[in-house]
């Protein structure tokens, strides 16, 4: 019988910077480090899980089962106080197993690909939505119902979303219930900001 095929040399830094690259696009990890959930040390944790699995990847004189590396994450992300719950560390402990096999094979593409994805994310500048007025002109003479336009990014389609221009009710008019319910159980809740406003 063949003995377990290890990582071997320099294939162990570049698989360490493999994971970090994998982890770090992992929407869960990154939001929980950029918004400190662990404290400060959110950083130092992410780390640390990056560490635990290239240890356990490279050091373990069991056989590597999948159920194991999705309790590291598991155990890295409440560390950062998140229990994560949409698939997702299945997803990750997936393409690390994935790209574990690769190296073993010394294919690196999956590695090269997730470099490259990097380089050009880093490229971008960072998202952040935009709320842009469709109308051309600027008049305060619009009509009743205009369009805003969400400007994301992320995708190339525009989300547009109905507005409606309060400031042509008169104060006599009466108001529509706006708290009714809808037929999907959802509850219209009226927006403060114009109540008892007069023209």
């Amino acid at each position: 019988m063949e003995g377990a095929r290890r990582l071997q040399g320099q294939s162990i830094g570049v698989f360490n910077e493999g994971i970090g690259l994998l982890l770090f696009r992992w929407s869960a990890l990154r939001t929980a480090v950029e918004n400190e959930w662990g404290g400060r040390e959110s950083r130092v944790k992410a780390d640390q899980l990056v560490t635990d699995i290239l240890s356990w990847f490279t050091q373990s004189k069991d056989p590597l089962y999948i159920d194991d590396l999705e309790d590291i994450l598991d155990q890295g992300m409440l560390s950062l106080n998140v229990e994560v719950e949409d698939g997702s560390v299945e997803e990750v402990a997936e393409k690390l197993m994935v790209m574990h096999e690769e190296f073993l094979d010394e294919n690196f593409s999956s590695f090269e690909n997730l470099r490259k994805a990097n380089l050009e994310q880093a490229a971008r500048p960072p998202h952040t939505p935009q709320i842009v007025n469709d109308d051309e002109d600027d008049s305060d003479e619009d009509d009743d119902d205009e369009t805003m336009i969400v400007d994301d990014n992320s995708s190339n389609k525009n989300r547009e979303i109905p507005r409606t221009d309060s400031n042509n009710n008169s104060v006599n008019e009466p108001r529509p219930n706006v708290s009714s319910e809808a037929d999907d159980g959802w509850v219209v809740v009226s927006n403060k900001r114009n109540k008892g406003r007069k023209n």
